[in-house]
């Protein structure tokens, strides 16, 4: 008990042994037969003092490739997007820093505020009336909205693109089990959803049909012909996850059909963070307000007439009975949401256009590149942030040969798609400069042969 960085001294512990009427930590575990026991030390470092310990753990860290030192090229989920100064500079503020939760929204004012704005701006990204407080991720989000589908229409069957992200869908297949919901999915053709398998599969037992706009591939989904396909049958739900930096360029999935538009904040204000933690939204119709998963804040006045925020539905089983609950998420991510509501604030409508609009530039100018390098580009139809290039040699050999040159290079396809072989996802976001995607596009060209 000798190091300062441990947070328990040595009276400390006496302490809350004697308040549980007992002489030793030894005497705690006495009910555990030695058996069992490890009944030797484990295989660690001595203790150290404050000032080698903080250096031994910065030499690990500088092992890691971070997007200080390494020029990135990697998205498949997780993108390196311009984060305005003003964004920590707010959220590392005490008052929002160590706020959990509005569990007392009377004292809660400022918490609640700031999660209104967040639900006001997805609601205006996404042009659906309703947006909740957020959800821990875009997969969870993606995956209570199926769960959500199922509910309402009292249907079991689920309809997934095989273009929705690898990890969304694994989320969608557990939470599915609980709910005995039968998870089909669509097979892709030439980088977007197969209408015409669609069109066969859509029954009037389909529950609902999930798509993702722009796809995994970075391609742009025909939204209007899909809606087309799924209307013809009665009763069946529109769910689209989307990128929102995306939706501040392109034509929202509400003016398509959508009932539900759910996805992941991340691109907006949130750091990559080695994956995570992240923030997800989630908005829809008024015709199912009172089925939204998690907690919505609402704008009151109080008896005197001033404006104020209130914790207006929370259909969760920590607030009403069990059995009427739509959900058992039991949180928010108000800190991460904080996040994107300021870096929108900072950008503001036309900047928010703007830097979707340097994305789809950047994209472009990628796409010419890699092609003057002689490097198949595989699928050509409207794409954001992200390409599908085709290599002579495997991804993860090309990958390790940019690593050496401080790049990151893409995400290999063939790990989650077999029939994509030597396949890379390129992401390319506004961060990206003209110079480093010239080097980035002539290493690979070199690389390739």
């Amino acid at each position: 008990m000798n190091f300062r960085y441990l947070p328990m001294t040595e009276s400390d512990k006496n302490e809350m042994l004697k308040a549980i009427g007992i002489q030793s930590a030894e005497e705690l575990f006495s009910d555990i037969p030695q058996s069992i026991r490890l009944n030797r030390t484990l295989n660690l470092k001595e203790p150290t003092s404050e000032y080698q310990l903080i250096k031994e753990l910065n030499d690990i860290s500088r092992k890691n490739a971070n997007l200080k030192d390494y020029v990135s090229f990697l998205g498949a989920g997780v993108y390196d997007h311009f984060i305005p100064s003003v964004v920590d500079h707010v959220i590392s503020r005490s008052e929002f820093y160590t706020a959990y939760t509005p569990y007392q929204a009377e004292i809660s004012q400022g918490e609640l505020q700031a999660i209104f704005e967040f639900q006001t701006m997805v609601s205006e990204i996404t042009g659906m009336p309703i947006a909740n407080s957020s959800m821990y991720d875009g997969g969870t989000a993606l995956a209570e909205a199926v769960n959500l589908s199922a509910a309402h229409t009292k249907k079991k069957k689920i309809l997934v693109s095989q273009l929705v992200h690898p990890e969304s869908r694994e989320i969608i297949k557990a939470y599915a089990k609980g709910h005995n919901l039968e998870i089909i999915e669509i097979e892709e053709k030439q980088g977007r959803t197969n209408l015409q398998e669609l069109e066969k599969m859509v029954d009037p037992e389909t529950a609902s049909v999930v798509i993702q706009y722009p796809n995994f591939f970075g391609q742009i989904e025909p939204l209007a012909e899909i809606n087309k396909v799924i209307k013809k049958e009665k009763n069946i739900m529109f769910i689209v996850s989307s990128n929102p930096l995306a939706l501040g360029y392109f034509t929202p999935p509400s003016e398509f059909g959508a009932d539900m538009v759910v996805g992941d904040m991340q691109v907006l204000g949130i750091k990559s963070q080695y994956g995570g933690p992240h923030c997800g939204y989630f908005a829809t119709t008024k015709k199912l307000m009172r089925k939204i998963p998690g907690r919505l804040v609402g704008q009151t006045k109080d008896e005197n007439g001033v404006r104020g925020f209130v914790l207006t539905l929370q259909a969760r089983e920590q607030h009403i009975r069990r059995e009427k609950a739509t959900s058992n998420i039991c949180s928010n991510q108000a800190l991460n949401a904080l996040a994107s509501s300021v870096a929108l604030s900072s950008l503001g409508k036309h900047g928010l256009y703007k830097m979707a609009k340097l994305n789809i530039q950047k994209g472009r100018y990628m796409m010419q590149q890699l092609e003057n390098n002689n490097i198949e580009v595989v699928f050509k139809t409207p794409f954001f942030n992200e390409i599908v290039i085709q290599l002579k040699k495997s991804v993860k050999c090309v990958n390790r040969i940019l690593l050496q040159k401080g790049i990151i290079g893409g995400f290999d396809l063939s790990d989650e798609y077999p029939d994509y072989p030597n396949h890379m996802l390129i992401a390319i976001t506004e961060t990206r400069t003209k110079e480093e995607i010239d080097q980035f596009t002539k290493e690979l060209g070199d690389i390739n042969g």
